[in-house]
C-alpha cells in the first residue's frame, strides 16, 4: 500500500509541478498502479491543464472558457464511445447570447485555432433576440440544445448545401432528424437584418448560418464531428456526455484522445 501511495504521488506531481508535457508520457502501466482517487485527480489534472493550454492557443477573446471546457468534455465522451468520427472538429453554440451578437465557434481541436467565428439563429418560437425556451418536439420550431453528430455527407436543399444532425441527448434532441433540424445557411441570418430589426431573423428550430459562409462552415464539419448547442442555466439541459471523469480519462491517458496534444 505504501508503495502504491508512493507511486500516486510522484505521478500526480509531475502534473502539480507544471510537467503537463511529462505526465502525457506515463506509461498505462503505471497509471493503472495508481489508486482510482489519484488516478482520477491525475486525469482531471492534465484534462484543465490542457483545456487552458488550447484555450489560450485560440486566442477567441469572446469565447468563454467555461463554453470551450463544456464542449470539450462532450467532445471527447462522444469520441470515446465511438459516436463521432472524423477531424477533430468542435462547433459551438452559444444560445445563452443574443442573437445579435457572433455566437458560433467553429474549433480544429487537433490544430488549436479557430476555424469560424459567427452569427448563427435560433428557432422562431424559442425568443425574440434571446432564446429562452427549446424543444425537442415535432412542430415546436424551437431550437434544441445538447450535443449532436454532423452526418458523413452533405445535400442540396432549398436553403443550398445543407448537413444533417443526429441529435445525441434523448430527451432534448434525439427528433433532430425527423424534425429535419438541420445546417444551412439563410438571407436573414447577416448584419444587415440585425440593424434594421434588431436581433437577427430565425429558423424553425435549424442553427442557420450566413448564407455567404454556410457552404465552407458545413464543408469543415461534416463527416461525424461534435457540435455543441449550449443554452441558459435555466434551461435545464443536462447530458450524460458532460460527465467530466471520462472525458479525463479520454484526455489524459498516452492513447486516449490525443487529439488536444
Amino acid at each position: 500500500m505504501f508503495k502504491r501511495i508512493l507511486v500516486a504521488s510522484a505521478v500526480v506531481g509531475l502534473v502539480l509541478m507544471g510537467g503537463a508535457a511529462q505526465a502525457q508520457t506515463v506509461p498505462a502501466a503505471a497509471l493503472a498502479k495508481l489508486p482510482e482517487s489519484a488516478r482520477r485527480a491525475f486525469n482531471q489534472t492534465v484534462f484543465e491543464r490542457k483545456a487552458a493550454t488550447l484555450f489560450a492557443r485560440l486566442g477567441a477573446a469572446d469565447l468563454p472558457f467555461s463554453l470551450l471546457r463544456e464542449g470539450l468534455v462532450g467532445f471527447y465522451n462522444v469520441r470515446a464511445a465511438g459516436r463521432a468520427a472524423g477531424r477533430p472538429v468542435l462547433t459551438l453554440v452559444d444560445f445563452s447570447r443574443p442573437s445579435q451578437l457572433k455566437r458560433l465557434w467553429v474549433i480544429d481541436v487537433a490544430a488549436g485555432r479557430v476555424l469560424f467565428h459567427t452569427l448563427v439563429a435560433h428557432g422562431k418560437a424559442s425568443g425574440g433576440d434571446l432564446p429562452v425556451a427549446f424543444s425537442n418536439q415535432e412542430g415546436s420550431e424551437m431550437s434544441s440544445l445538447g450535443f449532436y453528430r454532423t452526418a458523413p455527407a452533405t445535400y442540396v436543399g432549398k436553403h443550398g448545401l445543407s448537413l444533417k444532425l443526429q441529435g445525441l441527448d434523448p430527451g432534448f434532441n434525439t427528433n433532430a432528424e425527423s424534425r429535419a433540424v438541420v445546417v444551412h445557411g439563410a438571407d436573414y441570418v447577416c448584419e444587415e437584418f440585425v440593424r434594421a430589426h434588431g436581433r437577427l431573423g430565425r429558423s424553425q428550430g435549424c442553427p442557420a448560418l450566413p448564407a455567404g459562409q454556410a457552404a465552407a462552415i458545413v464543408q469543415a464539419i461534416k463527416g461525424g464531428s461534435v457540435l455543441y448547442l449550449h443554452g441558459p442555466a435555466q434551461a435545464g439541459y443536462h447530458s450524460r456526455w458532460l460527465e467530466v471523469d471520462g472525458a479525463t480519462a479520454s484526455w489524459a491517458t498516452p492513447d486516449g484522445g490525443g487529439a488536444g496534444n
